[in-house]
């Protein structure tokens, strides 16, 4: 039986088990990110010595993404964050185009993509959305089959950021872009590798994409950064207008610490990658074989291959996700009912939704993700924790089952 947290307002105490949302900054990208806020502070753009330590430290860490990349340093343009890469990627493609085009998402794709596409839709671009499977999934054909005789933006999501469902994207990019060469149309392949960093290869050439996007702080780097690749010859208009900073792409005096912080983390999370793996899948599969021993009828909605190894993602019939969140944190356990952009909605997941699953069921449902540093203790902490909150809610009478106020 695990330890209960004696301090819950103590960090220390807390059993953090949601690290899609975000993770906390390793001690050693902290300690390569300090010197420029205070020491070497100078901008980049200007001329003198300390503004070149800057305009060093942004080359440093553009060649460790490009290195993990497998791609040009030219081709990686540091923004504020995944949101934004995504937002670039799509309006600054679809901008491009002499007429209006075929936007293709999936059902699955982060609301940045989501809403992104919404805007382009009032533009005139003609927007498909791509089913999934029950899992969360692609099919690559597919996808191939909503593609017609106008250029188009097609993005899929590499991971999904609630259930962890992993796209075939090197497959995908084959078929769009056969289709692309056969109609002579402009095809282009943007995903959104947010969640795969750390966990999945991230190389370009391998994936057959033209853009992806990437963020800091799911991999142990600082918020607020993020990396957009953009493949030598995409055309792509700015969203920012400026001083011209990130070749033209990306106006904005550059936040070299966090840049130096996403460079390092990215760097450290790919050389760890297969270590992280082993590590997570190992934690996520001790909490799923207990939680399925341990709370009848709960339902387990990853894939069971296409999956990223630290998410565990499951239903409790019945049940609402908010009042179990709440006793999970009353216990010290900190888990999600989903993306952590939108869990503050009452309204089901469109992910869930777009897998076929009910919305009773969708309104159940919670996501566990394991980090690095997650132990062993912290998943039979948290399956006790998890157990005794459904029994508890289980027990509550039914509000039907009240007696009528007087």
């Amino acid at each position: 039986m695990a330890t209960v947290p004696q301090e819950i307002d103590d960090t220390s105490s807390l059993i953090y088990l949601d690290h899609a949302a975000t993770t906390p900054v390793r001690p050693e990208v902290l300690d390569a990110m300090l010197p420029y806020f205070n020491e070497a502070f100078g901008n980049p753009s200007s001329l003198y010595a300390i503004a070149g330590e800057s305009r060093n430290a942004i080359d440093e860490a553009r060649a460790r993404v490009a290195s993990v990349l497998n791609c040009r340093t030219s081709e990686v343009v540091f923004t504020g964050g995944g949101t934004e890469a995504d937002n670039m990627a799509l309006k600054g493609v679809a901008s491009t185009f002499k007429e209006p085009g075929d936007i293709i998402i999936s059902e699955i794709e982060h609301h940045a993509i989501i809403h992104a596409a919404e805007q382009l839709e009032k533009d005139g671009h003609h927007v498909v959305t791509v089913p999934v499977d029950r899992y969360g999934v692609v099919n690559p054909d597919h996808v191939c089959s909503r593609l017609g005789d106008r250029d188009a933006v097609v993005s899929i999501m590499y991971a999904n950021n609630e259930v962890g469902a992993v796209n075939d994207i090197s497959q995908i990019s084959h078929l769009a872009k056969d289709h692309a060469r056969k109609n002579g149309t402009n095809v282009l392949l943007h995903t959104d590798a947010v969640q795969a960093s750390g966990k999945l290869p991230l190389d370009v050439k391998a994936l057959g994409v033209d853009l992806l996007s990437l963020s800091a702080h799911k991999i142990h780097g600082p918020k607020g950064v993020g990396v957009l690749h953009v493949r030598r010859g995409v055309k792509l208009d700015a969203l920012i207008a400026g001083g011209g900073q990130e070749r033209q792409r990306r106006s904005g005096t550059e936040n070299v610490p966090g840049i130096v912080g996403m460079g390092l983390a990215l760097a450290l999370a790919e050389n760890e990658r297969q270590q992280f793996c082993e590590r997570t899948r190992a934690l996520r599969d001790r909490f799923l074989a207990a939680v399925t021993e341990r709370i009848p009828g709960v339902v387990v909605n990853n894939h069971p291959e296409n999956c990223l190894p630290n998410i565990a993602h499951i239903s409790v019939p019945g049940l609402e996700g908010e009042p179990m969140l709440l006793g999970l944190d009353f216990k010290g356990v900190c888990a999600s009912s989903g993306s952590a952009c939108s869990s503050a909605s009452v309204e089901p997941s469109h992910v869930l939704l777009g897998m076929g699953m009910s919305q009773e069921l969708a309104a159940g449902s919670l996501r566990f993700s394991f980090g690095k540093d997650s132990q062993d203790q912290d998943v039979d902490y948290a399956v006790d924790a998890l157990s005794g909150v459904v029994n508890q809610l289980r027990g509550m009478p039914s509000m039907s089952a009240q007696p009528a106020a007087v």
